[in-house]
């Protein structure tokens, strides 16, 4: 005997009251196994439809690996080829909408629709604009699970407190710890509604031993003899200026360094780096990167990852990335990034828009390349026990299951 699905919660209450305590001990226990084994219906929606930015690559993760589980996920997004292909190669649905902004109609009707031919177990949004078009289509129809993730440390303000606060929002998922506490206070959130769920790297991707550790040095022509210093992003808040600033400061001692500014779209980002780098004088030693998708093979010809961001991030993702790699990271204190890079041991945490912090720390990972060693080793473990991709799956299949097994459905009101 099974009690899996919706109705699993009110079925193990009755099994409860009716069975004395040894035999309903040995109940619940086989009903707990089985739901832990139960397959759900599992939409993740996202506006956005390009790879080049984290949270299309965190969405398309978590549908592949729900997939890998044996879930039946669909992505909704907007039409794009790239993703309609590689969603179908992982054997996940596609459908693409136009998501124009928060009040298209023609997305709304187009999700009811799918919603009430496909009965999802549970929808997962994952920006603003998914969160409000699918608050909309589960109108007085609301599902299993609505949850909404939330990656970015703003605050939330008048416009959008009432997305997150409604009743029909099961969860928010945060990607750290310093996220959740801004929404709980901004939003007036109960705290259980928020819950903690680390982005994940997919550590046997990114692995050092796999990969060439000179092939993207030769590709840009970079020579054996630079050290390499690489950070992704070229968004003002990022702190690639910053960053260029404390590579000046380094060249008198070090003047090998060489620093890569990685995922510049088009060559107006590119033409803005190299005349900053032209400003400072260190033009010669910058490389202004288109993105990248091979992001392993980048990270294996470099020899220290950067991130000077000062705003907005929640864990900068290729810091964890590259710490994967074996790498030594320097990353700010911005958003939860403390919860990342959270001991000296595997790696160097600075203040957000600190020169002298920045150039120091730079001076230390140059400077004794047998500590910059050991502390990229323990880097690798960190990610592997507490940020890996399968830790993440987990988490959010266990979420999802939690939310369906209490039998919200049924029982909250269809309005916020």
């Amino acid at each position: 005997m099974t009690m899996t699905g919706r109705g699993g919660a009110p079925r193990r209450a009755a099994f409860a009251r009716r069975y004395p305590r040894r035999v309903r001990s040995v109940v619940l226990q086989c009903a707990s196994a089985a739901i832990a084994q139960t397959l759900m219906k599992i939409f993740q929606v996202l506006e956005f439809n390009q790879f080049n930015t984290g949270s299309v690559h965190q969405m398309f993760q978590a549908a592949t690996g729900l997939r890998e589980r044996g879930h039946s996920v669909s992505v909704i997004s907007r039409p794009d080829a790239t993703l309609e292909a590689r969603a179908i190669e992982k054997a996940v649905h596609f459908h693409g909408f136009p998501f124009r902004n928060q009040f298209d109609v023609a997305t709304v009707r187009k999700l009811r629709r799918l919603i009430r031919a496909e009965k999802p177990d549970v929808i997962h949004v994952h920006k603003g604009v998914s969160h409000a078009l699918a608050l909309a289509a589960t109108w007085r129809e609301p599902v299993g699970a609505f949850v909404v993730n939330r990656g970015v440390s703003f605050p939330l303000d008048l416009w959008n407190r009432g997305k997150y606060r409604t009743q029909r929002v099961d969860r928010v998922v945060t990607v750290c710890q310093q996220i959740k506490d801004v929404i709980v206070e901004s939003g007036k959130l109960p705290e259980e509604k928020v819950q903690v769920v680390y982005a994940g790297t997919d550590v046997t991707q990114f692995d050092p031993a796999k990969w060439d550790a000179r092939a993207f040095r030769r590709e840009k022509n970079v020579g054996d003899d630079r050290f390499v210093v690489a950070q992704v992003g070229v968004r003002d808040w990022k702190g690639w200026k910053e960053l260029i600033d404390s590579v000046s400061d380094v060249l008198p001692s070090h003047p090998n360094v060489h620093l890569l500014l990685i995922g510049c779209r088009g060559e107006k980002e590119k033409s803005e780096v190299m005349t900053y780098a032209s400003q400072v004088g260190i033009a010669e030693h910058v490389s202004a990167i288109e993105y990248r998708t091979d992001m392993p093979n980048v990270f294996a010809s470099c020899d220290a990852v950067v991130d000077a961001s000062w705003a907005g991030t929640g864990i900068t993702g290729t810091i964890r990335e590259a710490m994967a790699m074996e790498k030594p990271v320097i990353a700010t204190d911005a958003g939860g990034n403390a919860e990342l890079v959270s001991s000296p041991d595997v790696g160097w945490l600075i203040p957000m828009k600190n020169r002298a912090a920045l150039t120091g720390a730079l001076l230390k990972v140059i400077g004794n390349a047998g500590r910059a060693a050991e502390v990229g080793r323990n880097a690798r473990q960190h990610v592997v026990q507490g940020f890996s991709k399968e830790l993440r799956i987990t988490r959010l299949q266990q979420l999802y299951e939690e939310i369906l097994n209490v039998g919200r459905a049924s029982a909250r009101p269809g309005t916020g």
